[in-house]
């Protein structure tokens, strides 16, 4: 940690946090698709889950997803203070107090894997705990401002919440569960680079080794088309298995042709092209990857409901 996260979180006065502040800290975004992603790992596995359960088992993920939020605002508060996206977050901007971010995180941390344990299996609480040491820890702490394959490797943290969901119903993991994981793995580089290409300034600002940073834009942009590549066959493979059927094939050819088409344009884009223009087509990209792993795990959520009621 640097004096600047020092400097800026010491300006904070007491009472000035608002109980939005404290939500802010877990990242509901995020939170969401790691809710989402689990919910989804979870239902469509071959097993009866009590409801209850169910409830509980999605609820500790969701903590333990916002514990790794918290956790990660703690340590990158003097990164957070220099880029404009996130400057105004509840720790740079002094409303939060780095110790409270981090009492938070780990106390979240704990009660999270603890209750996931007991309310379901250790399998599912110990890859709980280690998604939150991997992201808070790994990546926040070590590879994201150590080398340009912090995506890459970090990705794995959100790929994680499917794996744990299914391993919450079925006490195991499975090839459809490691396809899951593969799915938002192989996702997750060519999304946050498409984020990179017109955010380049800030991470430049900050001294974070984002792949624009330190290899340009040509080569990020193609990193992103190899990565679509890669992520086409992967996300095809899973519509093979028994979690899939008609509905996760026919998305998974619309949304990956689409994706396909996206990565093409921003590779073959001229450098020469005005930087609006450019920014036009990288922030398309970028706002179709959300929406591209959503539709993914609802067309799966979505199939299951036609077995559930004998249609396929």
């Amino acid at each position: 940690m640097t004096d600047l996260t020092t400097n800026t979180t010491a300006t904070a006065a007491e009472g000035d946090a608002q109980f939005g502040d404290y939500v802010q800290l877990l990242k509901p975004r995020v939170m969401s698709l790691v809710v989402f992603t689990a919910l989804v790992g979870l239902l469509v596995a071959p097993v009866s889950v009590d409801p209850m359960i169910a409830f509980t088992a999605i609820l500790f993920i969701a903590l333990g997803g916002g514990a790794s939020g918290a956790l990660n605002m703690w340590y990158d508060a003097d990164i957070d203070a220099v880029m404009r996206r996130t400057a105004k977050r509840p720790v740079p901007s002094g409303r939060v107090t780095s110790g409270e971010a981090l009492s938070l995180g780990l106390w979240l941390s704990a009660i999270s894997v603890a209750m996931l344990g007991l309310a379901t299996n250790w399998l599912a609480a110990g890859l709980l705990a280690f998604t939150i040491f991997f992201y808070a820890v790994i990546y926040t702490m070590w590879l994201k401002r150590a080398t340009p394959q912090n995506i890459v490797i970090g990705g794995a943290a959100g790929a994680f919440p499917p794996v744990i969901g299914w391993a919450a119903a079925t006490g195991s993991v499975s090839i459809e569960a490691i396809l899951m994981f593969g799915l938002i793995f192989i996702w997750t580089p060519p999304h946050f680079w498409a984020l990179a290409l017109f955010m380049k300034s800030d991470y430049h600002e900050a001294k974070v080794p984002m792949l624009t940073v330190t290899h340009g834009r040509r080569e990020t942009r193609r990193q992103i088309l190899i990565y679509t590549l890669v992520l086409a066959p992967v996300a095809l493979g899973l519509a093979f298995t028994s979690v899939a059927g008609p509905v996760y094939l026919a998305a998974a050819i619309v949304l990956n042709a689409i994706f396909l088409k996206g990565a093409w344009d921003i590779w073959r884009r001229d450098e020469a092209t005005a930087e609006a223009d450019a920014y036009l087509v990288e922030k398309r990209v970028f706002r179709f990857s959300l929406y591209y792993l959503f539709l993914h795990f609802g067309a799966l959520l979505a199939d299951a409901g036609l077995r559930s009621w004998g249609i396929v």
